[in-house]
């Protein structure tokens, strides 16, 4: 798939792009671009956004630097699915990222301060998405980890089964994933559950599956 980036700071994407799984898909199953508001700004000096109408702090992305964007990298043949990073939209969860993972292309819009001017959700996007109900300083943030939620759901992004079994996943009927254990068996008296060293698969499977449905009712 294809996932474009439009955001003022496109190296902040740096770290992320070198980091498995995204690392592992980029230039395979995953194209990655970021483009710079202000590389196609109609506006001097690169200016991108504005204060707002009505007065106020913060300063507004304006919506005819988001369209020159657009129109610089698609001209008439956007994606269907134009994202804006925005509280007001519907909350990222694993259902949307499948949902995201199975398009052929996706643009993804973040602002910052006080986020974006109305009409760029209202005539520029399809879709509003949120990370979570608090405010962070930019959008640069929420893009990476929508990012990287939809590239681990690619093709070749994850060793063979390690996404089937994971919190929220069909696999455990969207619940919370069980827990795990590793070396030493006992650490300052804090022990390993004694099925996962008994080497019954049925009892491990068994014992993690109600583990996984006592940690998604609580």
């Amino acid at each position: 798939m294809r996932l474009d980036v439009f955001t003022q700071i496109p190296h902040a994407f740096g770290w992320l792009t070198e980091q498995k799984p995204l690392a592992t898909v980029l230039g395979g199953e995953l194209e990655l671009r970021l483009f710079n508001y202000r590389g196609t700004t109609p506006l001097r000096a690169g200016q991108v956004d504005d204060s707002p109408y009505g007065g106020g702090s913060g300063m507004v992305l304006r919506v005819d630097v988001v369209a020159a964007a657009l129109e610089a990298a698609y001209g008439d043949e956007r994606p269907a699915r134009v994202i804006a990073l925005t509280p007001q939209g519907r909350q990222l969860d694993q259902a949307l990222v499948e949902e995201l993972a199975a398009e052929p292309a996706i643009a993804v819009l973040s602002s910052r301060f006080e986020g974006f001017d109305a009409r760029i959700v209202d005539h520029l996007c399809s879709d509003a998405v949120s990370i979570g109900p608090y405010v962070l300083s930019g959008g640069e943030l929420p893009a990476m980890v929508l990012v990287d939620a939809v590239a681990r759901r690619l093709p070749g992004a994850l060793a063979e089964g390690s996404g089937e079994s994971e919190s929220f996943s069909a696999d455990l009927d969207g619940g919370i994933e069980y827990p795990h254990y590793t070396r030493p068996p006992v650490f300052r008296g804090w022990e390993v559950p004694d099925v996962l060293l008994s080497g019954n698969h049925a009892a491990v499977d068994a014992w993690r599956r109600e583990q996984s449905r006592f940690r998604s009712a609580v």
